[in-house]
């Protein structure tokens, strides 16, 4: 069987779902056998590239909340985050254009370091004192993901390179999400028959999982939950 993710690296929701995921995978019994295909979605595509500013007054201007507003709406995301054992930093972080992460990702999934790089980006994005926006950052998190960095280098300096890649990825999003009923991400496809949107519980996964792998049709689980699409993430009381 296999599952496709659409993801952006600027997306908390995604950051906290893969691990929702990867839990309700593990309880899965048939888990050796599903394939996890990871694709792009860019959540602020429009957003020049360079154009950087920090999380919480965008959030305070997008939602036209207060500074102190912007936090707890923050915090609310960080409890989430350290409830499923991952690091998140409510302060410090910025937002922009991920299109670079993405096709980096792409020469990643053709040297088979996908997931390594992934992990890494998110860990940058939400838990360290790296941005993600910054091309120093992305040639050293390629290294460390086993990528060469001349390579890595070179993908980086030319726009085009893997851009053909991320931007079929979206289309295929586009078309998923109109024939699955799906909006914003993450977005799980399921042998291209069944979809769920947003971090769900680990326990919605593995039921989905069980579900798809029995051919059953799959019934509206976890309606609610928290997902990030092109007007925002979702914030309560937003």
């Amino acid at each position: 069987m296999r599952v496709e993710i659409w993801s952006d690296i600027a997306c908390p929701w995604c950051y906290i779902g893969k691990a929702r995921f990867e839990k309700g995978l593990a309880a899965f019994a048939h888990r050796d056998d599903v394939e996890v295909v990871h694709r792009s979605f860019e959540l602020d595509p429009g957003r020049p590239k360079g154009d950087t500013a920090p999380v919480l007054e965008m959030l305070a201007k997008k939602y036209g909340r207060t500074l102190d507003e912007a936090r707890a709406m923050e915090a609310h995301v960080a409890s989430n985050a350290h409830s499923e054992g991952l690091d998140y930093r409510t302060e410090g972080r910025d937002h922009g254009n991920t299109f670079d992460v993405h096709r980096l990702l792409h020469l990643a999934k053709a040297r088979g370091r996908q997931g390594e790089l992934l992990d890494l980006a998110y860990r940058a994005n939400f838990a360290e004192e790296r941005s993600v926006f910054d091309t120093g950052t992305l040639v050293a998190l390629g290294v460390e993901a086993g990528l060469d960095e001349a390579e890595v280098r070179a993908v980086l300096a030319d726009g085009t390179a893997y851009a053909d890649d991320v931007r079929e990825d979206e289309r295929e999003d586009e078309r998923e999400a109109a024939e699955l009923g799906a909006d914003g991400v993450p977005f799980f496809v399921l042998d291209r028959r069944y979809g769920l949107s947003g971090g769900q519980p680990a326990e919605v996964f593995t039921q989905a999982l069980e579900q798809a792998w029995q051919g059953r049709a799959l019934q509206p689980l976890g309606a609610d939950a928290e997902a990030c699409g092109p007007d925002g993430c979702e914030v309560p009381g937003a």
